[in-house]
């Protein structure tokens, strides 16, 4: 007779490789969709408005809903079934992007009608990502994969999809306007979310998982908490959360107000604005595929902190300083390259060091801590475009960067990123008996 253990290992493999191939897809469409919003919706309120400031302000709206998507939805999550939070996320993301040009057709689209509905989107996005995410590790394992090389696909596709977005987008609003381009992505909304109710069903980590339990306040909050405490005990995953944070503020200030501003001004449009989102996406693909391929070879810490010195104040800098397409043109294509690199890295960290028992709580709290700064970032950019001007504020951004991303190489808790697990925290989250961990205050270290 077939052990139990043959059983439940024949019982995790529904599809083999379908269910990865579903969920690559999936986020493909959804991404390729979301980059058309990228451009899409900055450009459609500095076409109808003619402010930076306001731009800033749409920005900021779509993203602080993140922040609480984000805390709350781990534990739901796993309650409601990844399966159907991802493809319940992308139809009501569909629909809200949807009725903007809609509702501006019929004449009747006020700007807080705007702000409210990038808001709904805002909210019910990031649960979908991160269901789709926390996945990754489970249909590796049953693709046959390293958790690396699926991590490094995943990021890969992610970013093809983005150029491919970018591209089309560029184009589009040139040709037939930003209208166009959000019903299109309404529409690839729609079909992430018919690829995954089809093809993850019976796929058993993207149901809902009977260890979560009934719904209470109080075991929703002792999870949540369950989730900021394993973040907090790890000095490298708090580290990373706090980094890419501040990158994210910052990124996002670049891509729904500079960029744009900084497109419409002196770059020549819509299309040029396409060119430099689809590069980066490009090279990042393509940097993405290259250490898939090789980059085990070298040291985590090593390759991350290159990559994002690459990546990172490059861009504003540049296009400070210049008002032709060529350089920054150039230092788009090289930061796309460095991006692709980092999040395989991150990604690979997060699941060597997170059980699968905590991942959605963990993944969770972290998402929400490195999109905190988002709706300041975009709002912020905005109000400095309008008070100092646009190379002001590129410089002022770019400074920041710089700063950030000299993290890894300045903290010895970086030096962890070399490490398959966190040596003073166990798999089940809790610190190790007789640690230096568990001697030390909780007080931040002075090193």
């Amino acid at each position: 007779m077939p052990s139990a253990d043959h059983a439940r290992s024949q019982a995790l493999r529904p599809a083999g490789r379908g269910p990865l191939v579903a969920v690559l897809a999936a986020n493909t469409v959804s991404i390729a969709g979301s980059s058309l919003t990228l451009i899409g919706v900055p450009w459609f309120v500095l076409q109808t408005t003619g402010s930076a400031g306001r731009a800033g302000v749409v920005a900021f709206c779509a993203t602080l809903p993140v922040i609480v998507a984000a805390l709350v939805g781990g534990p739901l999550i796993d309650r409601l079934g990844r399966r159907r939070v991802s493809a319940a996320s992308d139809l009501i993301c569909g629909l809200s992007v949807g009725a903007i040009p809609l509702l501006h057709h019929l004449g009747v689209l006020e700007f807080w009608m705007l702000c409210a509905l990038m808001a709904v989107g805002g909210l019910v996005h990031t649960p979908g990502l991160t269901a789709r995410g926390v996945l990754l590790p489970n249909l590796a394992e049953h693709a046959g994969t390293t958790l690396a090389r699926a991590a490094s696909l995943y990021d890969a596709v992610s970013r093809g999809a983005r150029m491919i977005g970018a591209a089309v987008a560029g184009v589009l609003i040139a040709a037939f306007g930003a209208e166009t381009v959000l019903l299109l992505d309404a529409a690839t909304f729609g079909i992430s979310a018919l690829l995954v109710l089809a093809f993850l069903r019976g796929v058993p980590a993207a149901e809902p998982q009977r260890a979560a339990g009934k719904v209470s306040f109080t075991a929703y909050r002792s999870e949540l908490a369950e989730g900021w405490a394993f973040l907090t005990r790890s000095r490298l995953l708090l580290g990373i959360t706090v980094m890419v944070m501040m990158t994210n503020g910052l990124d996002q200030g670049w891509s729904s107000v500079l960029l744009p501003v900084h497109g419409r001004d002196v770059l020549g449009g819509a299309t040029t604005i396409g060119l430099m989102i689809s590069l980066f996406g490009g090279f990042a693909l393509l940097g993405a595929l290259l250490y898939g391929m090789w980059g085990e070879r070298f040291p985590r810490r090593a390759v991350f902190a290159a990559a994002f010195l690459l990546s990172g104040a490059t861009r504003y800098v540049v296009a400070a300083f210049t008002d032709t397409t060529l350089p920054l043109a150039v230092t788009m294509a090289l930061a796309g390259l460095g991006v692709g690199m980092l999040n395989p890295i991150l990604s690979t960290v997060m699941y060597e060091r997170v059980p699968e028992e905590l991942r959605s709580r963990v993944a969770g709290v972290t998402t929400a801590g490195c999109e905190l700064t988002m709706p300041m970032g975009g709002l912020a950019a905005g109000l400095l475009v309008d008070g100092l001007g646009v190379s002001t504020a590129l410089l002022l951004f770019g400074g920041t960067y710089l700063l950030t991303t000299l993290a890894p190489m300045v903290f010895p808790a970086w030096r962890g990123m070399d490490r398959e697990r966190d040596p003073d925290v166990s798999t089940t989250g809790r610190v190790l008996p007789g640690s230096a961990r568990e001697e030390r205050s909780p007080h931040p270290s002075a090193k």
